[in-house]
């Protein structure tokens, strides 16, 4: 059999065929041995870990379009062609309302960019709440407390408010309770910014403070308000919240019931 000879119908030789298979293998393991090496050399920068995952795919993809052409090409086809195919219907495909693919695309790259979360970063957008776990070209995926886990395509984060809950080093506890009228509020606030103070994971600066929040129907509310570091905050809310019902029930400080005073006129 002649391997140079081409076949019927496709009018392609047997050899080209075997040669651009080769070809296409051979690049496409060379393209994931120079992804390999270029994130090396980012891991040895200081730049975040989310726009060394977005370059690294970005270019992945590149290599991973020339590798296809090479192989194209071994198989006699004019390479100049198939590009202003691939734009004819790359354009086609944009016109039919697959503009969203481009838009994810730029959207990524922005949030790389700007950085306005990294890997790890808990954050709330779009009203969904979740630990980043990774951001793709096209999409971000977050991992919920539940462990669920959420892509949310990165057009739609970018367009949106964007909560980061980790980003700075500490945060602020607040912890709303109310304390019946008639209380001495001076000894109920004291009561607290002690009890607030004596918690090891309380920081001193800024200090812990309590202030008055309302007048409302059954109880003259109050808010702690303590400074943690980041990674204690949800230690410290649950703390609080069991702790100061705890301190008020044995200081004798009413904890109030909503409740509704009738008078009956005779």
């Amino acid at each position: 059999m002649d391997l140079t000879q081409p076949l019927p119908y496709i009018g392609i030789s047997l050899i080209k065929i075997i040669w651009s298979v080769v070809a296409f293998i051979v690049g496409w393991i060379v393209a994931k041995i120079i992804v390999s090496i270029f994130r090396k050399g980012l891991d040895k920068t200081t730049l975040p870990e989310i726009l060394k995952d977005f370059l690294s795919n970005a270019i992945y993809a590149l290599l991973l379009v020339a590798v296809l052409l090479i192989a194209v090409s071994l198989l006699g086809v004019n390479v100049g062609s198939v590009v202003i195919g691939l734009s004819a219907v790359i354009g086609l495909v944009l016109g039919f309302g697959l503009q969203d693919t481009m838009t994810n695309l730029a959207a990524g790259f922005w949030i790389a960019l700007m950085r306005p979360f990294d890997k790890e970063d808990v954050i709330t957008t779009n009203g969904l709440t979740g630990k980043v776990s990774n951001i793709g070209v096209m999409s971000t995926e977050l991992t919920t407390p539940d462990n669920k886990v959420i892509f949310i395509s990165n057009k739609d984060i970018w367009g949106s408010p964007i909560i980061n809950y980790t980003r700075q080093p500490i945060r602020r506890v607040d912890v709303n309770v109310g304390v019946a009228y008639g209380t001495k509020l001076d000894e109920a606030i004291q009561i607290a910014i002690d009890f607030m103070k004596n918690h090891p994971l309380v920081l001193d600066d800024p200090s812990p403070a309590v202030v008055i929040t309302e007048l409302a129907d059954s109880s003259i509310n109050l808010q702690l308000r303590a400074w943690v570091k980041t990674e204690d905050y949800w230690t410290v809310m649950n703390d609080l919240l069991k702790g100061i019902y705890e301190v008020y029930t044995e200081k004798g400080i009413e904890i109030p019931f909503p409740q509704l005073d009738v008078h009956l006129k005779q």
